[in-house]
């Protein structure tokens, strides 16, 4: 199958790859590598890059803009998975296990992506073994984390599970000091936090309007402006 030759992205100002955010970054020579094989792909905005059960046909990377990741349950409310930031590479677990996808992928914004086609993941993963290890630590990384959320949502209160949502998505903020107060913008909204966190939206709002109160961040329009993190690190250890 002839392959598009990787090229520029059409934004002057985006990141010719995914940029490495936190410990779910994969090595420079393992970026290359696949970077080497894959085509760019842009979604619009609200365009859907995969649904659940549709086969697994390639891996992705998120080079500029972010994706929604949800499932949706027989009575139709959504929840919210992840929001995935230049710099996260995903889909792997479908394609090593050859089973369909498991939740929906939909652009938040006008995204790119960086594509690469099963045959050659399955190829580099045989033929290079700090890719197949590379990809070993992501998988054991991501079930990690699902771990500690599902600890959080047995055993801490609101409070501090949203804090360290905040904080996950600040880790992995792609703009930092983009917001107007010179804080890190985060692109969640209050309806994707209360998805993310299985609560109702008035519950974020009420303990936002709490740190919005003490300085910790500032409520913006479809967004969360972070202007302390040490204060958020200090809610997250303890209960309010």
């Amino acid at each position: 199958m002839p392959r598009t030759p990787l090229s520029s992205s059409s934004k002057p100002d985006a990141p010719s790859t995914p940029a490495h955010n936190g410990d779910m970054r994969l090595a420079d020579d393992v970026q290359q590598r696949l970077l080497a094989v894959a085509h760019r792909r842009t979604l619009a905005r609200g365009e859907s890059l995969f649904h659940k059960g549709s086969r697994p046909d390639a891996l992705f990377g998120v080079v500029s803009g972010s994706l929604r990741v949800s499932v949706v349950a027989t009575g139709g409310r959504e929840a919210v998975i992840a929001m995935l930031e230049p710099g996260h590479w995903f889909g792997e677990v479908s394609l090593l296990v050859g089973r369909e996808r498991v939740y929906d992928t939909c652009a938040v914004d006008t995204t790119e992506m960086a594509v690469v086609a099963a045959a050659d993941f399955h190829r580099l993963v045989a033929e290079h073994p700090d890719v197949h290890m590379a990809f070993t630590r992501l998988v054991c990384l991501r079930l990690r984390q699902a771990l500690a959320w599902i600890d959080d949502v047995i055993l801490m209160p609101l409070s501090v599970r949203l804090a360290h949502r905040l904080l996950t998505l600040d880790a992995r903020a792609s703009s930092p000091g983009e917001g107007e107060g010179g804080g890190t913008l985060l692109g969640v909204s209050q309806e994707d936090l209360s998805f993310m966190l299985g609560v109702s939206r008035q519950s974020v709002n009420r303990q936002l309007k709490l740190w919005e109160e003490d300085g910790t961040l500032r409520v913006r329009y479809r967004g969360i402006e972070l202007l302390s993190r040490a204060q958020l690190e200090r809610h997250a250890a303890t209960p309010s």
